[in-house]
């Protein structure tokens, strides 16, 4: 298989799980806020509950092919530290974005609402941005230590960092920036007003390079002993999943 194919077939799960993804947070808001009769706690809850299962599912069906991304911010992440090269990174950036966008126009589809719309629903002030930071800051420390102790338990973990950080941040954890350019498209109860997208973005991109410096210090001893420990088989490995020849399974 040349790269150019492998690259293509990353690419496709890409935009399949990321329009899969917004389907799942746009859909589901749809149909809890036409259920819950203006609750919008009971509202929050279903949308926040589809949206950290539907994650579970769609990186441990996509992640073998492609890591499961699904986010430009942990696309930059692993950019950055080399585990991908900035030239695919940029095909998982239109991958993400377009994937997104796609999802959104589904929801839209299956719930016979207008494909077209702007939202205006309006997520501003510094709680927001704050809020954002922590969002992305946590996910992508979630998926950096878990990827590299527990590779196993990384669908799990991120699904319900996601669903409980709906709950803990005042911007329901969007710490996403694909996912916050498709939301600005509906004007539903996941919707953000494109004017404070901008906002969003940055903070996004601030919490998860953050949260790349604080892993790689968090990790250093993991690494460390790692290196250490290679030739000598030690209990250490099955935590770890890493072989005694130095061959690990984790990201």
């Amino acid at each position: 298989m040349t790269d150019r194919n492998a690259l293509a077939r990353r690419a496709a799960a890409e935009a399949i799980g990321s329009a899969l993804l917004l389907a799942a947070i746009v859909g589901s808001g749809i149909m809890a806020e036409q259920l819950a009769a203006g609750n919008v706690a009971l509202a929050l809850l279903a949308n926040s509950v589809a949206t950290g299962a539907s994650l579970v599912v769609l990186i441990l069906t996509f992640g073998p092919v492609s890591g499961a991304h699904f986010n430009p911010a942990v696309s930059l992440v692993e950019a950055w530290r080399g585990s991908l090269t900035w030239k695919d990174a940029r095909v998982y950036f239109c991958a993400q974005f377009s994937g997104g966008v796609a999802g959104v126009l589904v929801a839209h589809a299956m719930f016979g609402l207008p494909m077209l719309q702007i939202s205006e629903h309006a997520r501003r002030g510094p709680g927001q941005a704050l809020s954002e930071v922590v969002a992305a800051f946590g996910l992508v420390l979630v998926i950096r230590n878990c990827a590299r102790t527990r590779p196993e338990a990384v669908p799990a973990a991120v699904g319900l960092y996601i669903t409980g950080a709906y709950w803990f941040t005042a911007s329901t954890s969007f710490a996403n920036p694909a996912v916050t350019v498709a939301r600005s498209l509906t004007d539903t109860f996941a919707g953000i007003q494109p004017a404070d997208v901008p906002v969003f973005l940055v903070s996004q991109v601030v919490g998860a390079a953050a949260a790349g410096i604080v892993s790689n210090w968090l990790l250093q001893p993991v690494q460390m002993e790692n290196r250490d420990e290679r030739s000598h088989p030690h209990p250490l490995y099955r935590k770890l999943g890493t072989k005694p020849d130095g061959r690990g399974s984790a990201a």
